[in-house]
């Protein structure tokens, strides 16, 4: 795990091990969640939200608020996810091009 960045009671941040851009934060929900597609309502609902209130606070920080950042998840292996807990990264501090894989 990287150097913590950011935490409050429902997220934790961390730089990235191997960023793929000059910001590169992974947001991790303290509360366990396999992938994206087990989130159901209210109180995962909730969570999600406290995980993009982290992310715009980690963003605005960093100096990347302005010019713009992405936010990816990937759900299951053929998506990318290799670690089944659930969380977010935050790419920003360069031009990003679309399609992204």
């Amino acid at each position: 795990m990287g150097t913590l960045v950011y935490e409050d009671e429902n997220v934790a941040a961390f730089n990235d091990l191997n960023p793929q851009a000059p910001v590169h934060v992974l947001i991790i929900p303290k509360k366990h969640i396999a992938r994206i597609s087990d989130v159901s309502g209210g109180d995962d609902a909730c969570l999600m939200g406290s995980v993009l209130v982290a992310a715009n606070k980690i963003a605005a920080e960093r100096g990347i608020a302005e010019e713009g950042y992405r936010i990816v998840v990937n759900c299951n292996e053929g998506a990318g996810q290799s670690v089944w807990h659930v969380h977010f990264h935050l790419l920003g501090g360069r031009k990003l091009g679309w399609p992204p894989g």
